[in-house]
């Protein structure tokens, strides 16, 4: 039965009674958070950088960022895993900080029904920074898990909602942390906890101790990495990513049974329209237009490349062998001989990323290429069939498939 006494309000010290909430246990986790949340952002604005948005409007998904895009950089192209294990390392990463995130919002909720509000300016700052940080942990979280499951129930743009999210949180999470990190390593250097207002003046009878507590939490986290971290890899590891895309169809078996982001037929793209009698590559450049057929293609001197291809979805495939024309050669034809930045079109009609623009620097690698062939065989349809771009440590959504023209020049 219910205790007459019981306080019935969430802002009664009494209300929560587990006794496991404390300040050391709360320490913990914020100092593992502390760690992980750092390196999340770091990998987040890596990430972004990578898709060069100051080059041109159409890889720019958030126009309006102004000073928030000052650590932005020319892309490099090595080495060529760069994208891979920086995409992998988010996005494995954020999963298993999950368990880490919820034990730790879990440990401070008394803190967000406590009375007064503010009781001065500097807890009236982390009262704000509270708010924010939790607010934020969960917009970020939960949008970054369904965008890797490619559920995009959320309104507007991924990456818009993901990037200035992430500036909000990181705000929050930085004026936090100077105002609590100081109490955090006091709490952990004491052997006796401190009395504040997570621990209960009332406390249930415990069921599990606070380091059983942190073993279930880190139990929790290891098993998400088991069954996330098979992404990043091929053979019989991936199918241990349970809990992670493996990207989107079944690629089949044979040169080009690897992984999938986006088919053929949810692209739009005919068959018909990719034979040999329809399609047409144009090149566009300083001396005019040039239209080449495949085969016209294929008399031009060919090269190979072993890159890997490297989903923001955080899956990713081994160095896959291609063969094809180099980009650079492809400048050159139209009267290019130091290259400059290319603007490739898709035959897909609609859809993020059928356009994409490639830097100098991208389109110089003699390892970037106009795929013809993957591990000695024809590009399937749905790995890009006629041609389609592969550039080193390029996000996969710039390794353009279908690409029916491209355009050299300043952009």
């Amino acid at each position: 039965m219910r205790d007459p006494d019981a306080p019935r309000l969430p802002s009664s010290p009494g209300f929560w009674r587990s006794p496991l909430r404390g300040p050391r246990f709360t320490s913990v986790l914020g100092l593992v958070l502390l760690a992980g949340i750092t390196v999340l952002f770091v990998t987040g604005l890596v990430s972004y950088a990578a898709y060069n948005p100051d080059l041109s409007p159409v890889n720019d998904k958030t126009p309006d960022k102004g000073i928030l895009g000052f650590y932005l950089f020319a892309w490099p192209t090595d080495p060529h895993w760069l994208y891979r294990l920086n995409q992998g390392v988010h996005v494995t990463l954020g999963i298993t900080l999950i368990p880490v995130l919820l034990a730790k919002l879990w440990s401070v909720v008394p803190r967000l029904f406590t009375l007064p509000p503010a009781r001065s300016l500097a807890h009236a700052l982390e009262r704000i920074s509270l708010l924010l940080l939790v607010g934020g942990a969960l917009f970020q979280f939960v949008t970054g898990v369904l965008n890797i499951q490619l559920d995009y129930v959320f309104p507007g743009s991924f990456y818009t909602l993901h990037f200035y999210g992430a500036w909000v949180f990181f705000a929050a999470f930085v004026v936090h942390v100077l105002l609590r990190t100081p109490t955090a390593l006091r709490n952990l250097r004491h052997l006796r906890e401190e009395r504040d207002d997570l621990v209960s003046p009332r406390p249930a009878e415990p069921t599990v101790s606070r380091r059983g507590a942190l073993w279930c939490v880190g139990g929790g986290s290891l098993l998400l990495f088991a069954t996330t971290v098979g992404q990043n890899f091929d053979g019989p590891l991936r199918r241990t990513a349970l809990l992670a895309p493996h990207g989107g169809g079944d690629p089949g078996s044979g040169p080009n049974g690897f992984q999938i982001n986006k088919t053929a037929a949810y692209a739009g793209i005919d068959a018909a329209e990719t034979g040999r009698d329809a399609w047409r590559l144009v090149v566009t450049g300083r001396t005019g237009t040039v239209r080449l057929r495949r085969d016209e293609l294929l008399r031009l001197p060919l090269y190979s490349a072993a890159l890997p291809i490297a989903c923001v979805e955080g899956w990713s495939t081994s160095d896959q062998w291609w063969r094809g024309v180099r980009l650079r050669d492809l400048a050159a034809l139209v009267g290019y001989d130091d290259p400059p930045d290319v603007f490739v079109e898709s035959l897909q009609r609609s859809g993020a990323f059928r356009k994409a623009a490639l830097r100098a620097n991208q389109v110089a690698d003699p390892r970037s290429l106009l795929a013809l062939y993957v591990n000695g065989e024809e590009l399937s349809l749905d790995h890009g069939h006629p041609a389609r771009i592969i550039v080193p440590a390029a996000p996969g959504v710039l390794n353009t498939k279908w690409v029916a023209r491209m355009t050299f020049g300043d952009l």
